[in-house]
């Protein structure tokens, strides 16, 4: 099983805001925004290394961490191997925009998303 940190998602209350900040004071630079649904905006933050932050605006979620994103090779193996170890799986995996994917926890409750790009 490979799995390889990929971003964190943090969901945020003004875009903009967020996006000054990350750009201006943390040095990341704006990788790609996505708009996938009326009032879902989406924006990747690129920094050093292979890791991003998504920042996602939209009124479902509690501001704040939402959950650590993992690159997988074989998303159905992994989860099936994850199982066999006695973790919780709580969604999918189901198709995406750029592949498939599949939310786990940890003991603490953290969303663990665990994605396959095809």
């Amino acid at each position: 099983m490979d799995i390889k940190v990929k971003y964190a998602t943090i969901i945020v209350k003004d875009m903009d805001e967020s996006i000054k900040f990350y750009t201006e004071v943390m040095g990341f630079e704006v990788d790609s925004h996505y708009n996938p649904q009326p009032g879902i905006l989406i924006t990747l933050m690129k920094g050093k290394g292979d890791a991003m932050i998504e920042l996602i605006k939209d009124t479902i979620h509690d501001i704040g961490i939402y959950s650590v994103g993992m690159d997988v090779e074989d998303l159905n193996a992994t989860v099936k191997e994850l199982i066999s170890k006695g973790a919780k799986i709580t969604m999918g995996p189901v198709p995406t925009m750029v592949g498939s994917l599949a939310f786990l926890e940890d003991p603490n409750g953290v969303r663990i998303a665990l994605i396959q790009h095809d």
